[in-house]
């Protein structure tokens, strides 16, 4: 069963989930630079709004660790799955991690669009999650497979989105603790 997102976030139904935005992977990117910046933003504020978040690492022997630009503002508590398969959803105990967080949406960033990324929004749509994909948080070598990967998970019932939606729509409202701690990270 497809399931699509037409709703807007709320953080008790929400969790993260990076993909593959390790060393070695990275400096290929087009759009690093943003990819790196919305990447962080993301998990300060799973980190503020204590928001559950997976990380995978494609390979880390061969293409290395998370980057440490991300890997040092992990929230408390941040799961780390090495995979081999391209989809998430292929490895070993990643299902039953998502599952045992009880959270229905899940917001993916991360690289490759077109591979990893994609085949994992597609995975889990078909699983009837509920799927938001953080567009600018997300690359592909080539602009164009990253343009084609976010056509088709919107196609496939994502929400494709900005990071920018993505944190206000969890904030809800300005003027709370939470929105003006995250505030700086948009300026």
């Amino acid at each position: 069963m497809t399931s699509r997102f037409c709703g807007r976030l709320r953080r008790e139904e929400t969790a993260f989930l990076m993909i593959d935005v390790q060393e070695r992977l990275l400096p290929s990117i087009s759009g690093r630079e943003a990819v790196l910046e919305n990447g962080v933003r993301l998990l300060k504020t799973a980190a503020q709004l204590a928001l559950p978040v997976l990380c995978t690492e494609q390979y880390p022997k061969g293409i290395g660790a998370t980057a440490a630009e991300l890997s040092s503002v992990f929230p408390d508590g941040t799961r780390r799955f090495e995979k081999m398969a391209f989809c998430c959803c292929d490895e070993p105990d990643f299902l039953e991690a998502l599952r045992v967080q009880e959270r229905e949406v899940i917001v993916i960033f991360g690289i490759e669009s077109h591979i990893c990324v994609l085949s994992t929004v597609q995975d889990l749509l078909e699983r009837g999650r509920k799927v938001v994909l953080a567009a600018d948080a997300c690359g592909s070598r080539s602009p164009e497979h990253h343009r084609l990967a976010l056509d088709a998970a919107r196609t496939c019932g994502a929400a494709v989105l900005p990071t920018e939606t993505v944190v206000y729509q969890l904030l809800g409202r300005s003027g709370t603790p939470d929105f003006k701690a995250l505030l700086p990270l948009f300026k």
